[in-house]
């Protein structure tokens, strides 16, 4: 029984380590804002978003990076999403608030360098009033469940 036991845990760390090494063993990203590749936004953001993947697959359940880009005048309505979201602004300032519908009262101004973390499933919204970039990584899949359906683009 113990021998057993042992083997087991053995099999099991063996396993963890092929794990750790097959998820550290990507390709090496360097790259500039300049070098960004920008492309339309998936549909579950508003129109007139840019997105530039950066690592990663943000559709797939592990780590991603992406660049986001947002027009002046943008909104995303109230929404909350299954993982942590991490935001740092590059360029232009993002307001973001917690809460189940816009409020720009209540949202805080993050100019560059400004850092958020979005805890899943918890109620949030974004607006800009000029064009503004951001850095955004977390675990996928990335997913948007609005608090008011209406809101949703997939939907219109």
């Amino acid at each position: 029984m113990k021998t057993r036991l042992m083997l087991s845990f053995a099999a099991g760390v063996a396993t963890l380590f092929v794990l750790a090494a097959s998820a550290s063993a990507q390709t090496h990203v360097i790259t500039t804002l300049a070098d960004a590749r920008w492309g339309p936004a998936p549909p579950m953001l508003p129109p007139g978003a840019q997105i530039a993947v950066l690592a990663g697959d943000p559709s797939k359940p592990a780590p991603y990076t992406v660049r986001l880009k947002f027009p002046a005048n943008y909104v995303v309505p109230a929404h909350s999403h299954p993982n942590d979201e991490n935001v740092i602004v590059v360029s232009g300032d993002l307001f973001i608030g917690m809460g189940n519908k816009l409020d720009k009262t209540s949202a805080t101004a993050l100019g560059k360098g400004g850092y958020a973390l979005m805890p899943a499933s918890h109620n949030h919204f974004a607006f800009t009033t000029s064009e503004a970039t951001i850095l955004l990584y977390g675990i996928g899949p990335v997913d948007f469940t609005y608090v008011n359906p209406a809101d949703d683009p997939r939907k219109k």
